[in-house]
């Protein structure tokens, strides 16, 4: 019986990859999961949003970051002039925009 616990305890290295090598294989791995699961959704969802921002014209109905929910009146290269319930206007950036409102959105 010891001779088999010695055998098990001082038996030779197998045979294949280094243990450096698999660390470096998994540390790969996660760095392309984090990359499909992560970074490349979240790329997309930026571009589709830049493209919506920049595709905003007069007569869009649009929801600001801040909640704010009005009619573009008049459109700029940075800015948006946003016409409110009750016939207030207030001037927001483009980037402040968080969705468009498309006419099946529409609450009203």
């Amino acid at each position: 019986m010891y001779e088999a616990l010695l055998a098990v305890q001082f038996a030779a290295p197998r045979e294949g990859a280094s243990g450096t090598v698999v660390f470096f294989l998994n540390i790969i791995l996660i760095v392309f999961i984090f990359y499909f699961l992560l970074i490349r959704p979240q790329r997309k969802e930026q571009k589709r949003h830049q493209e919506m921002i920049q595709n905003i014209k007069t007569g869009d109905e649009v929801v600001t970051s801040g909640g704010i929910i009005g009619e573009v009146i008049h459109a700029d290269e940075d800015r948006l002039i946003i016409r409110t319930a009750g016939e207030s206007k207030i001037t927001v950036e483009r980037s402040r925009v968080s969705r468009k409102i498309e006419f099946g959105d529409k609450f009203r």
